[in-house]
Parts: structure tokens; C-alpha cells; sequence
């Protein structure tokens, strides 16, 4: 066991071993870095808003994860906040959570999790509110938990849809019951105006954004994040990656934790190799010269990531949701995460190819994404049994 090495160590881990007693204590493994895995990394800390809760600027978002071992290896190492959802891998996340959580003392790690809504025509029904409640109960029974530390209104794209209170006051009742700590936001599309009116509401205590080197609309999502944090919201990240393809990731990790005002950044690592990658940037976070001429060339550097900017919907003859369709190839190509992918396929009600009929894309993309060639691409996923992709 001594002088196992940790590519060895994850192909006996592999994604079969979730259900694998691992002890509480394990003798120190040592990172192909030759940081021994026992050994807690020096990060910087930052407070999240008025929540008061402290967390390194690394945290871990484990919506892809299915190796309770990493997420041990990841606690171990310093990182404290784990943030997951009630719709990732079917329930199995939270279940994995919740696993490893039992045994753990309940003030060393802070949780969050997110309850998406169905919304018809891109309004909620009348329905919304117990949606909210029955997912966020089963939530609460696959983690094993009394509290979550933030609990967020997830995948929000407008003010109104922020600013909704049904929902709203189910989380505030949900806080005041003690079930939830605090109360967010998550959006990765039409952020600023999100996270403004996050902030408007008086109500919110964190903000979950989309935030990377990529993304067109900096200054107003910075200004917004700026606005957020001085009113006391908490500020954390997600998306850092920029679409997870072929991307300088020390570049894109460590130019997010160059704003003070991101207190936590949520990267989906899924192996060993690259909780180390993100560890050595929240270690040395200080941008190399090289990654700083990487970023400069930002617009040529290759991504997946949509920009969420809607204005492809309406170019399209067909006004079809073009940023979820490029947002779950995202998922399937740069993520590899085609569960996911389905899912969110699923949700739109398409049939086969919705190109097809069209004889050329009037679609001119911002981010100069093939539209139809990407649509046809991802549509197709809906076909294939969800067993397949588990």
C-alpha cells in the first residue's frame, strides 16, 4: 500500500468502487506532485458574505464525481465546501454525499445543494412551490442531513424568475425551520440581471455564477458581482473552465481567484490528477507569464462554452433553445457527462433532428459555433437509452 502511486490507486477505484468501504484512516498516499495525500494544502480562506462561513478558494463541485474516494482525498487535502444538486446523476450524488457525510463531524465540511423547477414557456405553474418542497425533502434524505449550509433556487436566467415568490417563500420558511442555513441563486445564463436582482430581493444570501475567462459580457457580470458582494451576498463560481475543452486550466482556475470578490470557485474535478492541478493553483495562485499571454489570446482559444447571450433564438427560423442545445453539448463533448446531456435534451420535447427541414443555418453564433452541426450533434442523444449513458 506504501508505494502505491495514484494512477494505480484510480483503476482500482475506479467508478464501480462507490460502494467500497474505505476506512476512516488511511496510511499516506503519495500524488505523482509527491504531495503526501494525508497532508492539508495552504489555501487562502474567504467569507463568504454575511453567511459568515469561511471556505478556501477552492472548492469542489461534484455534480460529475462518482469515486467517494476523491471526494475523501479533496477533504483531506483542505477543501472544505461541496456543492452537488438534486437532479445530478439521477439522486446519486447526493447519495455518495451522504455516504461519506455520516461519519463525518457535521461542522468540518459545508454542503449546498441546488432544486431545479419545471417552467412551461420559461414561467413557472402554479405547481412550482410543492415541486420545490417534494425535491428538496428527498434531497434531504439521500444527503442524511438536518441542514444544508446553502440551498439554491437553481438555474435561474431572469430577474422575474429570481424575484419569484412562491418558491421564495418556501426557501425563506426553509431557513427559518433551520433545514437550510442560507438561501441562493444559481444562473449561468443572463447573469447580471440574476444576480442584480439576487441582490434587490433583500432575500438572497449567495450568488452561484458562471464566471471565466471567456465570457463576452465581463464587465457588467463583474460590476454585478461587485454590487453583490458589497451588499453582503457571498460570491461563488462555477463554469470555470470555460466548457472543459482543451483549456489552459491553470490559466482559467487561477484568473478566477483573481477576484477578491469570488470568494470560492466550484471546478468538477473527476480524477486525482486534477484535484492536484486545482490544489497547485489555490496553492500559487499568481498568474505565470505564460499563462497571462494564454489569456490575452482568449478570443482564439478553443472552448465549448456558450455564452448564454440568446441571440441566436432569434436568428432561428424555428426559434429553437439553441443555448440549452449548445449548453448540453457542453455537457456530452467538453464535460463527458452525456447523462446530463440527455436530461437536458429531454426536457426540451425535440424530435429527431429539429435542423432537418431547414436547407442552410441563418444562425450567425458569437462564439462562431457551428449551430446546426452542433444541434444535429446533441439532438440525436435523446435516442439513446439513459442505461447507456449511466
Amino acid at each position: 500500500m506504501k508505494n502505491l502511486n495514484r494512477r494505480h490507486f484510480l483503476r482500482l477505484t475506479a467508478a464501480g468502487s462507490a460502494g467500497l468501504f474505505i476506512p476512516s484512516k488511511l496510511p499516506a498516499v503519495t500524488s505523482r506532485t509527491g504531495r503526501p495525500e494525508t497532508e492539508k494544502i495552504n489555501m487562502e480562506y474567504r467569507t463568504l458574505g454575511r453567511t459568515g462561513i469561511k471556505v478556501p478558494v477552492l472548492s469542489m463541485g461534484v455534480m460529475r464525481a462518482d469515486n467517494p474516494n476523491l471526494v475523501k482525498a479533496a477533504m483531506r487535502s483542505g477543501i472544505v465546501h461541496f456543492d452537488t444538486a438534486h437532479g445530478y446523476q439521477e439522486g446519486k450524488n447526493e447519495l455518495m454525499l451522504g455516504k461519506i457525510f455520516k461519519d463525518m463531524p457535521r461542522e468540518s465540511f459545508v454542503v449546498a445543494t441546488k432544486i431545479k423547477v419545471s417552467a412551461r414557456g420559461g414561467t413557472f405553474g402554479k405547481e412550482a412551490p410543492e415541486e420545490f418542497m417534494e425535491k428538496f425533502n428527498i434531497s434531504m434524505q439521500r444527503l442524511g442531513l438536518d441542514y444544508v449550509d446553502i440551498l439554491y433556487f437553481h438555474a435561474i436566467d431572469s430577474r422575474e424568475a429570481t424575484l419569484y415568490e412562491p418558491v421564495l417563500k418556501v426557501m425563506q420558511d426553509l431557513k427559518k425551520q433551520g433545514r437550510t442555513k442560507n438561501i441562493g441563486v444559481s444562473t449561468h445564463s443572463n447573469e447580471p440581471e440574476v444576480i442584480n436582482a439576487a441582490v434587490d430581493s433583500g432575500v438572497y444570501d449567495v450568488v452561484l455564477t458562471s464566471y471565466n475567462f471567456k465570457q463576452k459580457h465581463l464587465p457588467e457580470l463583474n460590476a454585478a458581482i461587485d454590487r453583490a458582494a458589497d451588499a453582503g451576498l457571498g460570491v461563488v463560481a462555477m463554469k470555470t473552465m470555460a466548457g472543459a475543452k482543451d483549456i489552459n486550466i491553470p490559466a482559467a482556475l487561477k484568473w478566477v481567484f483573481q477576484n477578491k470578490n469570488i470568494h470560492t470557485a466550484i471546478p468538477g474535478f473527476t480524477a486525482f490528477d486534477e484535484l492536484d492541478v486545482c490544489l497547485a493553483c489555490a496553492t500559487n495562485p499568481q498568474l505565470t507569464g505564460d499563462e497571462k499571454n494564454y489569456l490575452a489570446q482568449a478570443d482564439t482559444a478553443p472552448s465549448l462554452y456558450c455564452q448564454q447571450c440568446n441571440s441566436c433564438t432569434t436568428q432561428c427560423v424555428k426559434h429553437l433553445p439553441i443555448p440549452d442545445l449548445m449548453r448540453a453539448y457542453m455537457y456530452n463533448y467538453g464535460y463527458r457527462y452525456p447523462a446530463k446531456a440527455k436530461t437536458l435534451v429531454a426536457e426540451l420535447n425535440l424530435s429527431g433532428n429539429p435542423c432537418a427541414s431547414c436547407t442552410s443555418c441563418e444562425v450567425k453564433c458569437t462564439n462562431g459555433f457551428a449551430v446546426a452541426e452542433k444541434v444535429r450533434d446533441i439532438a440525436r442523444i435523446a435516442a439513446v437509452p439513459q442505461e447507456f449513458l449511466a
